[in-house]
């Protein structure tokens, strides 16, 4: 039989239809993206929240905390000053105690022998390290006025402090929020800023989780605005009705180090008396004061 040409009309009608039925079939053409955020699942909530009520919470959290006793695991996670000049800290027990405004002491047992690897404190002015491995007990201010070739010297137990104990803003700063929420990023970011000179600088970044509007992260900034700290906070636990975390990392890219800690054993808010901060130096150690002046170099 001859064949018969289809009408043009018919033809755009079988198009139309076909079209239709791929378009409607499900796993046809038609492809569903799931989006996924870091540490949120996808029967998680967002939470909303003013600025106002991110400060308050954080002033909230900051009150609610006067001493920490802890117990943990450290880990040294950059650089070269933890890793070389303070041995091998892997597998390192350590031991942190923190009474507000500004004490806090911090010393750490190499595991098996259980002999101190290092032991450190500061009244928030001054402080004591004690370096067993080198033999060395230094002290001097906590601010650094310009950072040491010898990355031993640059350790700060306030560095440690600053990272545990997030501190509200102070009076001058400024607070600006931030809404980092997109396809993989669910996050408050409170940005503090202070007026210097006519200009503004960035002090600090506090991150919130949408989630559950936990702290997740803090940048510390210079007057350059290169980052001199920057904290992560995960798996948050209850302890004495208050949340905290139970992991936390804290780097010093500027100091060239960094540590992880993995909290084992907290207590909140218990009586932590002077000596419980005492570091005294040991006999026969060597002391090197970094606050003592420089003597000039002898003419040769």
């Amino acid at each position: 039989m001859p064949s018969r040409a289809i009408p043009l009309a018919y033809r755009v009608v079988l198009l139309a239809a076909l079209a239709a039925t791929l378009l409607l079939s499900p796993g046809c053409l038609v492809r569903k993206l799931k989006i996924v955020r870091p540490g949120v699942k996808s029967t998680d909530k967002l939470q909303t929240a003013t600025l106002d009520q991110l400060l308050a919470r954080l002033q909230t959290w900051n009150q609610q905390i006067q001493t920490v006793t802890a117990t943990v695991d450290l880990e040294p996670t950059l650089g070269t000053v933890l890793k070389g000049e303070i041995s091998q800290l892997k597998d390192i027990r350590g031991y942190v105690l923190i009474r507000k405004p500004n004490m806090i002491r911090m010393f750490g047992l190499y595991p098996v022998v259980r002999t101190r690897a290092f032991d450190m404190a500061s009244n928030g002015t001054d402080f004591e390290l004690f370096v067993p491995v080198k033999n060395k007990f230094i002290v001097g201010k906590n601010h650094l006025d310009k950072p040491s070739p010898r990355k031993l010297e640059n350790l700060r137990p306030q560095h440690i402090f600053e990272a545990l104990v997030i501190a509200p803003p102070e009076k001058g700063e400024r607070a600006v929020l931030e809404n980092d929420t997109d396809e993989t990023n669910a996050y408050y970011i409170v940005h503090l800023l202070r007026e210097e000179g006519g200009r503004l600088l960035l002090t600090r970044n506090i991150w919130f989780d949408r989630v559950r509007l936990s702290i997740a992260r803090q940048e510390i900034f210079d007057e350059t605005g290169d980052i001199v700290s920057d904290s992560r906070y995960n798996d948050y636990d209850d302890v004495r009705g208050v949340a905290f975390p139970k992991k936390i990392s804290v780097m010093r890219p500027k100091d060239e180090y960094g540590v992880a800690l993995t909290v084992l054993k907290l207590q909140l808010n218990e009586t932590l008396g002077d000596e419980k901060f005492a570091l005294t130096q040991p006999p026969g150690t060597e002391l090197l004061d970094l606050s003592a002046p420089k003597r000039p170099a002898a003419k040769m």
